[in-house]
């Protein structure tokens, strides 16, 4: 580990979930002190199940919680995509070992929270990360080498510079770029668990399948060693309410799937207790930094779920952040410059792709008949079935394709 030099103060990093405390553990493989704060009363995570494609164990091994995370994970066999409507199968994706062989890394599907959780107890391994809840900051302001953050209750907080990691609506973008809102994408998303129990048998799959139906989709998988079953089910709906964890309408839900395949609804009868958050994204951008001063995870690049990305785009984000502080012996301005070069790109391919897979999800008459036909035609025996994602589960993590 290289010490970088002329550090007195810690890195802020504005952000407790999965984007801040990778940051944090991150900077800290470096020798870099970092200071996190939290506005919630706890470092917790709100939500249940994320995917996680090969990409993300490589960041996972940087940031040494590969050993925790796979403890917590479970390895599902395909990505399946089924018609809702007919209840036939459009496309099998094969995980497992041949994604292994092809990537050197797994598929895995786990809890938000136990993947929180490995950071978490990263951070409390070391003396190099302070961790601090309660704390909501508003603005930055940045002299010579000093960031000074202020606080909603007045309170001023020193360091030698900031990484905003706090989300969707960051305070830090918006001083940075001026409050633009995000953009809308017109669904919305309402997530449950099911034990296990309670899942019908015809569709305990160890799988990560997605319905595709017209305007909605349904997405399920196992979670904790099969005790849970993850359910994410989306539908078009003009709502719109800030924040991730809102109580969510069964029976609106209920309307707009009415119609689909007797399995998919068979699992949304069960639940009463549903969260819901609208599914929101922004614009691209390549300019993430000021001076000292950076963007990292959703306040950068806000990506819609489509792609199961999002935690996997951060934690790329925070190694090779880290890499750049490094690499520029703590030249934050020079180093955040250099951050947001690499990976502007291939970010923003990830936006893009997640967007185009919306409209693919929830296509209807003659576009859904043409996507089942084209994503369910026949490979040749030889075909590679991972050809079309080897730009980003093997890719670099500067590389856009």
């Amino acid at each position: 580990m290289t010490a970088i030099k002329n550090l007195n103060t810690p890195v802020l990093i504005v952000g407790g979930g999965i984007g801040g405390l990778a940051a944090a553990v991150a900077l800290s493989k470096k020798g870099v002190a970092s200071h996190v704060l939290e506005q919630s009363s706890e470092f917790a995570e709100i939500g249940a199940g994320i995917q996680l494609g090969p990409n993300v164990f490589r960041a996972f091994r940087e940031l040494g919680i590969y050993d925790a995370v796979c403890d917590k994970a479970v390895f599902v066999d395909d990505l399946i995509m089924m018609d809702s409507v007919s209840g036939t199968p459009i496309k099998k994706i094969p995980l497992g070992d041949t994604i292994r062989e092809r990537f050197k890394d797994p598929y895995a599907v786990i809890h938000r929270a136990d993947l929180h959780q490995a950071l978490l107890s990263a951070c409390d391994a070391t003396d190099l990360i302070k961790l601090t809840t309660d704390t909501s900051v508003e603005k930055y302001a940045q002299a010579g080498d000093e960031i000074t953050l202020t606080t909603s209750d007045g309170s001023e907080i020193k360091g030698c510079a900031a990484i905003g990691a706090d989300g969707l609506w960051s305070s830090i973008r918006g001083q940075m770029h001026g409050g633009e809102k995000p953009r809308v994408s017109g669904h919305i998303a309402y997530r449950a668990v099911l034990p296990l129990a309670e899942v019908p048998e015809e569709v305990k799959w160890n799988a990560a399948t997605l319905w595709a139906g017209p305007r909605n989709h349904l997405v399920h998988y196992p979670l904790r060693n099969w005790e849970l079953f993850n359910l994410v089910a989306v539908f078009h709906s003009d709502r719109y309410e800030e924040g991730w964890n809102a109580v969510g309408a069964k029976d609106e839900m209920m309307r707009c799937f009415e119609g689909v395949d007797d399995r998919p609804m068979s699992m949304l009868k069960k639940v009463n207790d549903w969260r819901m958050w609208v599914l929101c994204d922004r614009e691209p951008i390549e300019d993430w930094s000021d001076g000292r001063v950076t963007l990292l995870g959703d306040a950068a690049h806000p990506m819609l779920q489509y792609f199961a990305q999002g935690a996997c785009m951060a934690s790329e984000d925070a190694v090779c952040l880290a890499d750049m502080v490094e690499k520029f012996d703590g030249d934050f301005a020079a180093a955040f410059q250099g951050y947001q070069k690499a990976r502007y790109l291939r970010t923003a391919r990830v936006q893009m792709t997640a967007r185009f897979l919306g409209d693919i999800y929830h296509a209807a008459g003659p576009v859904r008949e043409l996507r089942n036909m084209v994503f369910g035609g026949a490979a040749p025996a030889d075909a590679d079935p991972h050809a079309g994602l080897a730009w980003l589960y093997g890719g670099n993590l500067d590389t856009a394709g």
